[in-house]
């Protein structure tokens, strides 16, 4: 029988994470009762209980990756999503016409944030300053805007003209959206600086990280992002990928619970990004700053461009 929208919604509930081993396994077998089931719990971490991220996501991805399971407990307070979220919810999944593409997802997933239980704004703050502890994000101003011209009157082979030249190349906008037009000076003080570095950062660490700008890598740094910083941006968007394969497309449920789990474990072995002063090493060159930071470029199990490559033979 066909997995339907409702038994994602149902299975929206909190997760017993003693159980989430042989749920993995059995998603793995390509028993719909059991990716029903780790869409439920990631979709209830990423939009009703965000203390619960980090423990869901590295509780699915370990178990993905047979490491040994680090069960911790969950926090008692949740928001459950109301009503016009799950309506929202399902426009999202179903998406448009003729498809999404990066930038029309991005602004589909974000927008999501919208419909949430008032309560959720408070816990993500809370969770964001628990995480990230170390950075003190909550004491932080925002970023100012990274300017083309300082970065090309930087020395060729440096980090910053390459970020340039991606930009250019690809007819990338800085920072991914415009931080103004999704308002994030209005959110609180840590997640105001922790989101608006991260879109300022997103396309540094595409760089520095090892990661292409296909489609199976963008959900494997989004991984990468949330074990670093337990984004919920990035735990949202990588739930309501999952999902989309679980009503779409079940057969590749496996291959992306692996390039998540992988993004996810460079993420865990990686320094913390979100520490390092990135615009002083502008001048360097990229394998001097992974040098100096001890940074191994992502080398996930699958080609980058597998995705793109499928839909190009069909």
């Amino acid at each position: 029988m066909a997995v339907t929208f409702q038994d994602l919604q149902r299975a929206t509930i909190r997760p017993e994470l003693g159980e989430m081993g042989e749920a993995v396994r059995r998603a793995n077998a390509g028993v719909e009762e059991a990716q029903i089931q780790l869409c439920g719990a990631m979709l209830w971490a990423s939009f009703a209980c965000p203390g619960a991220i980090f423990p869901v996501f590295d509780t699915l991805f370990r178990a993905q990756l047979a490491l040994e399971c680090r069960l911790s407990e969950l926090p008692l307070q949740s928001a459950p999503p109301p009503e016009a979220f799950w309506k929202r919810f399902q426009e999202t999944i179903e998406g448009p016409e003729g498809g999404y593409d990066a930038t029309s997802i991005t602004m589909a997933v974000a927008s999501l944030g919208g419909e949430l239980h008032s309560d959720m704004a408070g816990l993500s703050e809370a969770a964001a300053r628990i995480i990230n502890k170390e950075a003190s994000p909550e004491a932080k101003t925002a970023p100012p805007m990274i300017t083309l011209e300082g970065l090309a009157n930087l020395p060729e082979g440096s980090l910053g003209r390459a970020l340039l030249a991606m930009w250019t190349e690809n007819q990338f906008d800085p920072e991914v959206l415009d931080r103004d037009a999704i308002g994030l000076a209005n959110l609180s003080p840590a997640l105001q600086y922790l989101n608006t570095r991260i879109l300022q950062m997103h396309d540094v660490w595409h760089l520095v990280a090892g990661y292409k700008t296909t489609s199976l890598h963008e959900m494997a740094i989004s991984a990468f992002q949330l074990s670093q910083f337990g984004h919920n941006y990035s735990a949202m968007f990588l739930a309501t990928v999952l999902c989309m394969s679980c009503l779409r497309q079940p057969a590749g449920f496996p291959l992306l619970m692996q390039n998540f789990a992988e993004g996810w474990h460079h993420g865990c072995q990686a320094p913390r990004f979100m520490e390092i002063e990135w615009e002083s090493e502008w001048h360097s060159d990229i394998a001097s700053v992974r040098q100096k930071y001890g940074i191994e470029p992502f080398a996930g199990s699958f080609p980058p461009d597998l995705l793109e490559n499928l839909a190009s033979s069909n």
